[in-house]
């Protein structure tokens, strides 16, 4: 049996054939991927990856291609060209509850609450499929721990709260249970900035976990601190790639399109 003299890295496992085994594959994969809405073209030839673990910041103008990105991610448009792939499979066409039970949560732009149900009704509606009841009740009490507010609004009608209050709880949906892939959309969008800033405390957490993040923010700064790689999108293309490292380093390919 050959021994590791020491000198060296470690030589990495190899399989019963002798062969290395091969890396595993990002969670993420988007290869040279259009989309669009109808006769209008919002992506054009997108690629990037992201490893498993991984936190990505989609940065870019309004109108950029950011939310498209993110829908074709989870399947609420296909893509026209092009491949997705998560964990090495590809999704393309697939329907958008197929790619949830691949472990892919989609927090969207916006608020995304069943307006008629109670606080409570939304967060056992999010938690109750994967949890079970039990599991539920416990998920519902740690969303109220993130966000107090929540906790105090418990039996009011989702659909009555302030723009806030909703996309707290929506995004409480997705943060409390994490899945293996994680895409959220302007996630600082209408709340205040020190709920922002507790939010992503609880999503470094989140990745600290195994979870896989896309995010699209416009608030650069927070996603260059939880992000290990810049994706900028000008006009539905990618126009820079790179480590996340300062504002001004990536702040020229931020500038408006022209």
């Amino acid at each position: 049996m050959s021994r590791h003299n020491g000198d060296g890295p470690e030589p990495r496992p190899a399989s019963p054939a002798g062969t290395v085994e091969d890396p595993a594959p990002p969670m993420l994969d988007l290869d040279h991927v259009d989309a669009g809405y109808g006769p209008f073209r919002a992506l054009f030839d997108v690629s990037f990856q992201i490893p498993t673990g991984g936190a990505l910041a989609l940065l870019g103008s309004n109108g950029a291609g950011k939310t498209t990105v993110a829908r074709v991610t989870s399947g609420l448009i296909s893509p026209t060209r092009g491949t997705v792939r998560v964990a090495g499979s590809p999704i393309s066409g697939l329907p958008a509850y197929e790619i949830a039970r691949l472990g892919v949560s989609h927090a969207p732009e916006g608020r995304s609450v069943f307006a008629t149900l109670t606080v409570e009704e939304n967060l056992a509606l999010g938690f109750r499929p994967a949890l079970g009841a039990a599991g539920a009740r416990a998920a519902t009490e740690r969303a109220y721990e993130l966000f107090p507010r929540l906790g105090e609004r418990r039996n009011q009608l989702a659909g009555s709260m302030s723009g806030g209050e909703q996309r707290m709880l929506s995004l409480a949906r997705v943060l409390v249970h994490p899945p293996k892939l994680l895409v959220v959309d302007e996630l600082s969008l209408g709340l205040a900035p020190i709920i922002v800033d507790e939010v992503y405390r609880h999503l470094a957490g989140v990745k600290a976990q195994g979870t896989t993040l896309l995010v699209v923010e416009q608030h650069v700064e927070h996603a260059l601190e939880l992000a290990d790689e810049v994706v900028v999108l000008t006009r539905g293309s990618v126009t820079y790639r790179g480590p996340a490292t300062t504002v001004d380093d990536v702040a020229t390919h931020l500038l408006p399109d022209a």
